[in-house]
């Protein structure tokens, strides 16, 4: 009765050995908030999708099944704590079984294996609750990209945990581009979940409690690959965590995207990757043996800090709930279960704390992040981890005016003397501040910030005539009359033909 299902590459090894797991073994503790879950499907009416085993020719407007973990109230007598059996049901919908009998949910998937182990978390209570009230607040966001063909639900554990932190958590499953299955992790496959995880970008701006400044990537496996090629793309993107994203095992597929490109990867990524690979397991399984050692993208990185850790008793299906939960485990190399439960907890805690740093701009959390593991307190056979900070950038006019926008175009001078002792090469061009200043004043809102900017570039070039031109009309737009004239006239002098000062003075006398 078993429906196979591709999987992806050789890292997902399935052995016939059974565990006890449980989420009260875990033991992740929950932070100060509780946690409310919502889950529903919105269409990408941009592109087709067919859903096959309907077996016929029709085709539907994409669905993009959405599941959202967020900080709660819980008051409402009908929200309740929800079940691993819950989010199961949710798979069925998403591998598009929904009708499937709750029966066969063990028989029908192959990553979750019909055992008494297994039906035993089915019952198991999680974290969330449903649909709760939104707490009032202003939190940070964080988009969770799935491994290979897998759901939004693979790694709830963990996001739970996050959400009971402050995050808002949203995620999509891993869908092939026309269909529910990829095609191999392929480049396509690739752009087809950054898509998706744009989507998302877009579905946030529908709920009032985020602090959409605080964006952040996180994903498993191929997600981690599909969030490196998005965070290239998208600026607001602030922080990617990898969970042994396939981005350090198949750097190929990212250079073939068109959207590639190293110096738009600017941000903090930190990388947690699993265990070495035992000799046994990659002779007898063809794994090329650099996976143990290279890491392309992290070694070409120029412009972010970086980190890389290996969990030395996580092989890479751990580095998710499903896994955790229900994956068989590979005698030749999976450690016990009790030390992979630790592990995956070492990761979630890990996880908050780079995203507390990075987003939440925590101090602890940001020495935490820049410690070695044993000044955390765990030992190198359990942790290991390397780190690199960016080559140092050129500071241009664009990142002034980042500075300069972030403070409302106030105190621009001062701000100017500051950033240029730090930075002596920065050079911000007579024209690029006219036209800056130009395009604020004649906005009715920002008149006052384009004048500050006229100011400042008269401070850096006192002589020029055509910005005392431009001054004096940011005057007239606030319809400050005597500053405009006396502007004007220290145009004239400086430029006796500029006709338009000529012009505008005698259109003000009269």
């Amino acid at each position: 009765m078993r429906i196979a299902i591709l999987t992806t590459l050789i890292l997902f090894q399935v052995w016939s050995v059974k565990g006890q797991t449980s989420l009260k073994k875990i033991n992740l503790n929950s932070g100060k908030y509780k946690v409310g879950f919502k889950h529903y499907t919105d269409v990408d009416s941009t592109r087709i999708y067919q859903i096959k085993n309907d077996f016929n020719n029709q085709f539907i407007n994409r669905p993009i099944s959405i599941s959202i973990w967020y900080p709660a109230s819980i008051k409402n007598s009908n929200s309740k704590q929800l079940t691993v059996l819950d989010y199961l049901e949710i798979l069925k919908e998403e591998e598009e079984w929904k009708n499937l009998p709750n029966e066969f949910l063990l028989d029908w998937f192959p990553y979750l294996w019909n055992t008494p182990q297994n039906k035993a978390h089915l019952s198991e209570k999680v974290t969330a609750f449903s649909n709760p009230t939104f707490l009032d607040g202003n939190f940070p966001v964080i988009v969770y990209a799935p491994s290979y063909q897998a759901s939004s639900i693979e790694n709830f554990a963990l996001v739970e945990y996050l959400a009971s932190n402050g995050f808002v958590v949203i995620s999509s499953p891993s869908r092939g581009t026309d269909t529910r299955w990829l095609e191999g992790g392929t480049t396509k496959d690739m752009e087809t979940q950054s898509r998706d995880i744009e989507f998302l970008l877009k579905e946030i701006h529908k709920y009032g409690n985020i602090d959409f400044d605080r964006i952040a990537l996180m994903g498993f496996s191929f997600g981690g690959l599909s969030n490196t090629i998005t965070a290239m793309k998208n600026k607001k993107v602030r922080a990617i965590v990898s969970l042994d994203g396939t981005e350090r095992y198949n750097y190929a597929v990212l250079e073939k995207s068109p959207y590639f490109n190293l110096d738009r990867f600017n941000i903090p990524y930190i990388h947690f990757a699993q265990k070495d690979i035992p000799k046994e397991v990659l002779i007898t399984d063809k794994i090329p043996t650099e996976l143990n050692y290279k890491f392309q993208l992290y070694d070409s990185l120029k412009y972010s800090n970086a980190y890389s850790y290996k969990f030395h008793d996580l092989t890479h299906s751990y580095f998710s709930s499903f896994g955790v939960l229900f994956a068989n485990r590979d005698k030749r190399q999976d450690k016990s279960d009790a030390e992979i439960m630790v592990s995956y907890k070492l990761l979630s805690e890990h996880t908050l704390q780079f995203l507390n740093a990075t987003l939440k701009n925590d101090e602890n959390a940001k020495t935490f992040t820049e410690n070695s593991p044993d000044k955390n307190g765990f030992p190198e056979s359990l942790i290991s981890k390397t780190m690199k900070k960016p080559d140092q950038t050129e500071f241009d006019y664009q990142d002034f005016n980042d500075l300069a926008l972030n403070q409302n175009y106030q105190d621009l001078i001062p701000l100017y003397k500051k950033t240029v002792a730090e930075h002596p090469k920065l050079k911000l061009g007579e024209g690029m501040l006219n036209t800056l200043g130009l395009r604020l004043s004649f906005n009715p809102l920002k008149e006052e910030q384009g004048i500050n900017v006229f100011l400042l570039a008269l401070h850096i070039y006192p002589k020029s005539a055509n910005l005392y031109d431009s001054l004096a009309e940011a005057y007239l737009c606030k319809k400050d009359f005597q500053n405009a004239i006396t502007s004007f006239k220290r145009s004239l002098e400086l430029n006796p033909e500029n006709q338009n000062a000529i012009n505008r003075l005698k259109q003000l006398k009269e």
